[in-house]
């Protein structure tokens, strides 16, 4: 379909739309980058048009009910007339009397590539032709809205000019409706914005060729619907625009959990960190998308009604960006004050400012992983001089200077971040600290006691903190309280109130005391902790909105060496060292994340660090676990340091099958079940099982925080080994996995094998999720929510595999033993059992090379993958880019029935 046709349809002296023709120019440009766009299109019936940039004009498709991101759908496409390449940017009114009469808006846009030569430009268009001539394309789109795979499918037996659109089923596949999207990604307005205002009419402005000018042209000069609409956004120097695009497209993101700071004991100078003043009020995101704005705060709800007049300071920005910020009112020194802002939230007194410290995404770009200076300079150049809000400034390298000036005005202290930090949400990071002038620290109320003498409501409020998932008491407070706060805190209790504690220890206290829910959080500064960690003369500054209780947690302080800065212990404890070598091989060390501290810096064999409260002596240290690659002990622990975060979630609560190499892997290994007997550290907590060689009762170790993980790294555990399941439901596991092991065949056949049984899974409504064993295979896992027991998963496990086998009998093996299956691989389904374990997501491997197990996208299941491609050198800094791949798989788990029912049907038919 010509432009010819295209032309024909028109007249260019009434309508707005570019008379255009073939871009001959563009061929070398098309071969680096081609273009797409989806316009929304309010004409005789709305429906959306779908464009590709090809052969220097845009291949055109009209579908009634709009893209969709769910594979499920199939939404016809109607192809019509070539467009010329300058259409992709037309929006506006088509006046009346014109083909195709109504209003357009650029709905979407963005580069597309075919999914076979997306490396190869100069083979990828003469592909889409080909593919084009054939009736199927299958291709890669890039836009805002539209993300991933696609393919444009002609129905054969129809008319010519009939398609289907169908989205594969990738990471961006869902069955949210994507067309909710109304806006325009050009001008920002709706379909009806443009269409309510007549002055949008566009009109041509050549002349015609009769005398008469058409009733439209009377009324307006030609313009774009969007000239009115646009904000005029404050240019940015082109260094600022460079920096910018060093980043990465994405839309716009939702309910991120902020990054936080970990408690330092005291500041330090150094030239590779930045220092800010620590504000005293709630940490907030805003996301503002021009007029649409949405402040939230740390729990991801929402502050617009608490905080309104933010919410429109924020608009007036006509910024498309995520800021992070706190919220926060001033006293009539200038200083932030939280009980000031609580009496703002009822009265309005002090001055409410939001205090901006960073931007996270900006027109379209995610800056989150850009140095925090590039993003605070970014940031300095977007946030205009306003009242309300204001950019938090900072200091380079003099951090103890900096304090001293922060206690002297009465400051609640400075934050100190490392120059090259990437912004990390939801991590507790090492890299962002906090270093407070006075003591204050998060508390749950679990109680009131009765008054005395003339105080009204309570007396003083129990508190406490989370240990280990158990509510330990930490002190009472009856200080800080007015006569307001007092009744307004007692309206709050009232409902909560509960026959028993909900401490793990019931708490004496001084008075009658009344128990409640312990769902409330409070803030409070003390003195300090005493021995027996009850809080010394608490002060209650007011309750924490912003706060899970089950977050609240004692904060330890970690000491900064300010030579080094490298995390050492917490409250200064001092570290054992002994200046003996151990032998003439100088020992590699693995590449730390740029920006990151360690946990055991270089020169000490032997070091005492206290985590999570417990004290751990690391030893042999200096001991050589990857003889070829010349990793240590220390960086073992290092590495499991650093990953706690997202290897966590997969092991908390899980007993585990310890495979210790204590000499490396060169060396002999074994697995230790059983720490019965005083085996392990007392505080560990072990789990009962029975033994089936001998018939007696012995324990595992379960691993229940990042102290435990360390106590298994410093036994010489280079991988983790869960259960399935947890030890609160043994019996029911939290997934199903599907081990591919290759023996002696190909790894490519492996990635085949995994992307059959992907296809199966799909067609079975089953998520599944990808990890590379770190080892020879690849594991598949399918989650279960510890709903069914281990039959059922086995079961299921084993129906997978057997389809999958069917489908693939030439090079796979349901055989468990090797000389049977000789070069094949197999489809192991048998890891679905009791006490039965497998390498955790994230872990480590006993292998040359240092390799990890690593969680994947299924794209990046293809030809070319390899082990060597995650080790103990990138791990950690894939792991914070792409974020927790795996995390679906402890969420809600698969409905068995349906499956079953869904295979059942299949057999039927």
């Amino acid at each position: 379909m010509s432009l010819a046709t295209y032309k024909k349809k028109r007249s260019f002296n009434q309508t707005p739309e570019p008379a255009g023709k073939k871009s001959a120019g563009k061929k070398k440009a098309v071969a680096r980058q081609l273009h797409f766009v989806v316009q929304k299109h309010d004409a005789t019936r709305l429906h959306y048009d779908f464009r590709l940039e090809m052969d220097g004009v845009l291949k055109s498709w009209a579908i009634p009910k709009g893209p969709s991101m769910n594979p499920a759908d199939k939404r016809l496409a109607m192809m019509v007339e070539d467009h010329p390449y300058d259409y992709k940017d037309f929006e506006g009114i088509i006046p009346e009397g014109n083909y195709g009469a109504g209003t357009v808006i650029v709905w979407d846009e963005g580069t597309y590539e075919p999914i076979e030569f997306h490396d190869d430009p100069q083979k990828a268009e003469k592909h889409l032709l080909e593919q084009l001539r054939k009736g199927s394309l299958k291709i890669i789109l890039h836009g805002q809205k539209l993300k991933g795979e696609f393919a444009l499918v002609q129905i054969k037996s129809s008319e010519d000019n009939a398609w289907l659109l169908i989205k594969h089923n990738d990471k961006y596949a869902s069955q949210t409706d994507v067309t909710k999207k109304a806006k325009s990604v050009q001008s920002g307005m709706k379909l009806e914005q443009v269409a309510k205002e007549s002055n949008h009419e566009w009109v041509s402005n050549k002349k015609a060729t009769s005398t008469k000018k058409s009733s439209a042209a009377k009324k307006s000069p030609r313009k774009t619907a969007a000239a009115k609409s646009q904000p005029v956004k404050k240019k940015l120097p082109q260094a600022i625009e460079a920096l910018i695009k060093k980043s990465k497209r994405q839309a716009m993101p939702s309910g991120i959990i902020p990054m936080l700071a970990t408690l330092t004991d005291d500041s330090f100078d150094d030239n590779n960190w930045i220092f800010e003043i620590k504000y005293d009020g709630y940490r907030a995101l805003s996301y503002v998308d021009e007029g649409d704005v949405t402040v939230m705060s740390r729990k991801d709800l929402s502050f617009n009604k608490k905080f309104p007049p933010v919410v429109d300071a924020l608009k007036e920005l006509r910024l498309e960006a995520v800021l992070d910020g706190e919220i926060v009112a001033l006293n009539e020194d200038g200083r932030s004050d939280f009980q000031l802002l609580q009496q703002w939230q009822k009265n309005g007194e002090g001055e409410l400012v939001y205090y901006v410290f960073d931007v996270l995404w900006l027109n379209g770009y995610n800056l989150m992983h850009l140095p925090l200076v590039e993003r605070k300079t970014i940031l300095q150049q977007i946030l205009p001089e306003h009242p309300m809000l204001r950019y938090s400034d900072h200091i380079e390298n003099k951090g103890i200077p900096f304090f001293k000036a922060a206690i002297k005005q009465g400051l609640e202290g400075i934050m100190a971040k490392e120059r090259d930090s990437a912004y990390t949400p939801k991590i507790r990071t090492r890299q962002w600290l906090k270093i407070k002038s006075v003591q204050r620290q998060e508390v749950v109320i679990a109680g009131f006691t009765e008054t005395r003498g003339s105080r009204s409501h309570f007396g003083a409020l129990v508190l406490g903190v989370y240990e280990n998932d158990k509510l330990i008491y930490v002190g009472h407070t009856g200080s800080g309280f007015n006569e307001k706060s007092l009744e307004a805190i007692y309206k709050k209790l009232k409902p909560l109130v509960i026959d028993k504690p909900a401490f793990a220890t019931k708490p004496k206290t001084n008075m009658p005391c009344t128990w409640v829910k312990p769902v409330l959080v409070g803030e409070v500064k003390f003195s300090e902790w005493t021995k027996d960690n009850i809080l010394r003369q608490p002060i209650f500054m007011g309750l924490r909105e912003d706060k899970n209780a089950k977050e609240v947690h004692k904060e330890n302080a970690v000491h900064i060496d300010t030579k080094s800065t490298k995390k050492q212990t917490s409250q200064k404890m001092p570290t054992k060292t002994t200046q003996k070598k151990t032998g003439s091989t100088p020992a590699k060390k693995a590449a730390a994340p740029k920006g990151t501290t360690e946990l055991l810096h270089d020169s000490a064999k032997e070091q005492v660090v206290t985590i999570d409260k417990k004290e751990l002596t690391f030893t042999n240290l200096d001991k050589i676990y990857w003889p070829a690659d010349k990793y240590t002990k220390r960086d073992l622990i290092n590495y499991y340091d650093q990953m706690a975060p997202f290897i966590l979630p997969y092991l908390k609560d899980r007993p585990q099958s310890m495979n210790r190499h204590p000499n490396g892997i060169n060396k002999p290994g074994f697995y230790q079940k059983d720490v019965s007997g005083g085996k392990v550290a007392d505080w560990l907590v072990k789990h009962d099982y029975l033994s089936e060689s001998d018939g007696e009762t012995k324990q595992y170790l379960v691993c229940t925080d990042e102290a435990s993980l360390l106590y298994m790294a410093n036994l010489g555990c280079i991988e983790m080994n869960p259960w399935h399941s947890t030890t609160k439901k043994p019996e029911n596991p939290s997934w199903c996995v599907i081990d591919l092991d290759p023996g002696n065949i190909s790894f490519d056949k492996v990635i085949e094998a995994a992307q059959v049984i992907k296809q199966l899974t799909d067609g079975l409504n089953i998520d599944t999720y990808c990890k590379t064993s770190g080892s020879t295979g690849l594991h598949i896992y399918i989650p279960l929510g510890a709903v069914y027991d281990y039959d059922q998963s086995r079961q299921l496990a084993e129906l997978i595999v057997t389809m999958a086998y069917n489908e693939m009998p030439s090079f796979t093996s349901l055989e468990r033993s090797p000389a049977k299956r000789k070069n094949k691989i197999y489809l192991d389904y048998l890891q679905n059992r009791t006490i039965q374990t497998i390498a955790a997501p994230y872990s480590l491997r006993p292998r040359p090379g240092a390799t990890a197990s690593a969680p994947l996208h299924w794209e990046e299941v293809k030809k070319g993958l390899s082990m060597q491609d995650f080790t103990i050198e990138n791990m950690y800094s894939r792991a914070k880019e792409v974020g927790d791949i795996f995390k679906p798989v402890l969420g809600k788990g698969i409905n068995l029935k349906k499956v079953l029912s869904k295979i059942n049907s299949m057999g039927s038919e």
